[in-house]
């Protein structure tokens, strides 16, 4: 089995809140990076836990589709990363008639799994 990824596109959170969580489940087993995001108390860890699924997911599917089967257990994290998405520009009413600008940022986050086994071969 070949290594399988899951991309979720312009999430709403900035990349730099993104890659405090993100840092945390690179080279761990899927198995305890899950555990590791579902306990956590970021709003980023409900989003990369998505991802994270959906990578394992793809896996399973790929392995499927060539007739081969997948230990879930066996994956790991191979690569995982956050890049920056659009960022939404806006104005806040300030005193005086002035206005200030808010940049309401966006993430792009890839998470890559392949199978331990897969490495020792």
């Amino acid at each position: 089995m070949t290594e399988a990824r899951a991309i979720q596109r312009s999430t709403r959170q900035s990349p730099y809140k993104m890659r405090l969580v993100i840092d945390q489940i690179r080279g761990k087993d899927v198995n305890e990076a899950i555990a590791m995001l579902r306990f956590s108390k970021k709003h980023a860890a409900k989003q990369i836990e998505k991802v994270l699924h959906s990578a394992v997911a793809n896996a399973e599917q790929a392995a499927r589709a060539q007739g081969e089967s997948v230990d879930v257990d066996a994956l790991y994290v191979k690569r995982a990363y956050v890049d920056e998405g659009p960022t939404a520009k806006r104005f806040l009413p300030r005193a005086h008639g002035r206005a200030t600008k808010v940049f309401k940022r966006t993430s792009h986050v890839t998470v890559v799994v392949d199978a331990r086994g897969g490495e020792e071969a």
